[in-house]
């Protein structure tokens, strides 16, 4: 699956997936995202891992 983080809030962020269309976001806590991650950065997720892309 492939996402964008849309906003982040604190210790959430929130994504929107790219590869299906949804108006839906994810809120996913950053602990399990790359420390890297800004509004905007592209990921993907497989094998219950968050990747840049």
């Amino acid at each position: 699956m492939y996402y964008e983080v849309v906003t982040i809030d604190g210790d959430y962020a929130h994504l929107k997936r790219t590869d299906v269309e949804t108006d839906d976001l994810k809120i996913v806590a950053r602990a399990l995202l790359p420390a890297e991650i800004n509004e905007g950065t592209k990921l993907k997720y497989e094998a219950l891992q968050y990747e840049i892309i």
